[in-house]
């Protein structure tokens, strides 16, 4: 007869929180959440099939956080966008190795396709449709997604700008002159003008 089942989904969720934040995803393995939950390897067995459904339960509680509601109709769609973006941002940033997960399991998580499809209300509501609403859809999540783990799987230090801006002008002038400028941009403001520099772009839509 099988043990009686004591963890919960969300002991679970939480073990691998903390190895994720402490070790990163290369660090996420049966074997340490276990340690982390003062257990045998095999008996975390009991509870998840392998390290695969590790991720998607940690994939899913942590979007499943964001909070999707509409944000208010009165706003322009760029402002409505910003802020569900930025829900999604301040939320994932709390647990930044979850990111690269995010994209592995997108397709799975119940969570992140209810953010995708609150995206795709205010899009729709502003004229987005067809192929149009495909690419602007694909280049948010590209752009978001990619912008995160920039921001915090690999930013470029203060010892790397340093670095880049002191390059031979006459060989890296333009790189050397904006790495120079970039210490003085903050990283809400590198993120958040990239994100309004995007949807300017989609705005125009001179292709589609």
């Amino acid at each position: 007869m099988p043990r009686p089942r004591s963890l919960t989904p969300d002991q679970l969720v939480s073990a691998a929180l903390a190895v994720l934040d402490r070790e990163g995803a290369a660090g996420l393995s049966m074997r340490t959440v276990a340690k982390e939950l003062r257990m045998s390897t095999m008996g975390l067995y009991r509870y998840v099939a392998d390290r695969e459904e590790l991720e998607r339960l940690v994939v899913e509680s942590v979007l499943g956080r964001v909070d999707t509601e509409p944000p208010p109709p009165d706003a322009r769609w760029e402002e409505r966008i910003e802020v569900l973006v930025r829900r999604l941002r301040d939320t994932v940033g709390g647990h930044p190795a979850v990111v690269p997960l995010t994209i592995t399991h997108r397709h799975r998580s119940r969570a992140g396709l209810r953010w995708s499809e609150a995206v795709l209300a205010v899009l729709t509501e502003a004229g987005f449709d067809g192929a149009r609403r495909v690419v602007a859809l694909r280049a948010l999540l590209s752009y978001v997604i990619g912008a995160m783990q920039l921001e915090h799987l690999g930013p470029l230090s203060d010892e790397g700008t340093v670095a880049i801006s002191a390059l031979p002008v006459d060989e890296f002038p333009l790189l050397a002159e904006t790495a120079h400028r970039a210490k003085g941009v903050g990283a809400e403001e590198e993120f958040f003008g990239g994100l309004a520099a995007l949807m300017g772009g989609l705005r125009t839509d001179p292709v589609l």
